[in-house]
């Protein structure tokens, strides 16, 4: 099964070779695949913000935290699936491989489950803890009924993921995201500028065209022949020591994720209370901050799954130099971005808002911010490359107590004693700085030789 012969052209060996060449051909697919979702939300946004009023484009910009906050855990738990997978590919044990594939698709079919009831009953009463408008309140509730009903596509397609991942194939989720992508731009034409459905036919396209790329990943995973072929037989024989690893090894990202959505709603309550304006003007940046920072996302995304094979192959040395590389790269790529987005931030904001008074909240939040780039990136490299070591609950700690428990002290605490926009902002540059540092330090004194998943 793992033999070099046997191998899909479209699977990278991530233990042999150049280290460069070896995380830049799996990154490269990763980054366009992130630019494909983000192009997901930005055509939701672009098509809401042109076509439908700015209560409908306020609605979809605060979507992402919420969503977060529903799927955030089970996501994080299918990430740690994944470095089991890599660490176990990466070992060349054929068994054990299966079998994980096996527990981390189960676990995404219980989770969608669970998402889609715990999303339905606990929105409404969110939208309302968020200090939610009045006016955007109804569009809301739409956009995210809809989207809640049909979230276990999100779930699915996000476990999904990370298994191909796991083994080297970032290529095949590529091409099924860019069929996925194409059909949601036509169905949000389709339903919002056509039809006229707001913030709720935005999301009925997400829903849809997501299915659309679980149904391909599910096709190849049945059909193929290789280490990630899926047994409809196999899959309901339930191995409680395989789904005890995964859920081990992603339950720290999957609390981390959920805490921190906590944390960032408190944030985006205390953008609301500035109204509808700031709420477009920050969403609008959101979005392009997003895609402006895929290239370092897509390093972050490398960097668990070649720590992971490269450990479980017994190659420490060349584990911590990728490491090293993958974190250096993201910095440099962060601040030319940074330089970019200072200096374009009005032309690329005008992509999703026209009204000056959300341009005025969207600029001003950029400036201060950007600067700041390469320490989120240090902080999501390193804590990538700690994940890889089987060392989930350090990034996960740090996060929590910078991310969420610093942040939400912060904002609270400096919106009452300076009521302006401002003093949001600057929560972000000192709660990244404080985490890169914490990880900077963990990353030294890790004890490479002995990281287990």
């Amino acid at each position: 099964m793992f033999s070099s012969k046997g191998k899909q052209k479209k699977q990278v060996d991530l233990t042999e070779g150049s280290i460069v060449k070896a995380l830049i051909s799996f990154a490269v697919p990763l980054f366009f695949s992130q630019l494909l979702q983000q192009f997901y939300n930005m055509a939701d946004a672009w098509v809401v913000g042109n076509f439908a009023s700015n209560d409908a484009f306020a609605a979809v910009s605060m979507s992402s935290n919420l969503i977060f906050l529903v799927i955030g855990l089970f996501n994080g738990i299918a990430i740690g699936g994944g470095v089991v997978i890599s660490r176990y590919y990466g070992s060349k044990d054929e068994v054990q491989t299966s079998i994980a594939i096996h527990a981390n698709l189960l676990f995404g079919i219980i989770a969608a489950v669970v998402s889609t009831i715990a999303g339905t009953l606990l929105v409404p009463q969110l939208l309302k803890l968020m200090n939610t408008p009045d006016s955007v309140m109804p569009e809301a509730l739409n956009y995210f009924g809809i989207y809640f009903a049909g979230v276990s596509t999100v779930i699915m397609y996000n476990t999904c993921m990370s298994i191909m991942r796991a083994v080297g194939d970032s290529v095949r989720p590529l091409y099924y995201l860019l069929i996925s992508c194409i059909v949601n731009v036509f169905l949000d034409l389709l339903f919002v500028a056509v039809f006229g459905w707001g913030a709720g036919g935005a999301a009925f396209a997400t829903v849809i065209a997501q299915g659309l790329s679980v149904v391909l990943c599910l096709v190849r995973m049945c059909s193929g022949k290789d280490a990630i072929k899926i047994q409809i037989k196999e899959l309901f024989s339930f191995r409680k020591d395989a789904m005890m690893k995964i859920i081990r090894q992603g339950l720290p990202g999957g609390i981390q994720n959920t805490v921190n959505s906590i944390g960032n709603m408190v944030v985006q309550s205390c953008i609301n209370s500035f109204g509808a304006y700031a709420i477009s003007g920050y969403g609008a940046f959101q979005k392009v901050e997003g895609v402006a920072f895929l290239p370092i996302m897509a390093m972050c995304m490398a960097l668990p799954t070649f720590v992971s094979q490269n450990l479980g192959a017994g190659e420490i040395d060349r584990a911590k130099k990728g490491t090293v590389i993958g974190i250096a790269a993201g910095a440099i790529f962060a601040q030319t971005i940074a330089v970019i987005m200072y200096f374009l931030a009005p032309q690329l904001l005008r992509i999703f808002v026209s009204s000056p008074e959300a341009l005025e909240y969207g600029i001003g939040h950029s400036r201060i911010v950007v600067w700041f780039f390469f320490l989120l990136s240090f902080t999501h490299c390193a804590a990538g490359a700690l994940r890889g070591c089987g060392k989930a609950m350090i990034p996960m700690i740090t996060l929590l107590v910078c991310w969420c428990g610093i942040r939400i002290l912060y904002v609270t605490t400096a919106v009452k004693l300076f009521p302006v926009f401002q003093s949001i902002s600057w929560a972000y540059p000192l709660t990244w700085g404080l985490s890169a540092i914490i990880l900077l330090v963990c990353l030294l004194r890790l004890d490479w030789e002995n990281a287990k998943v």
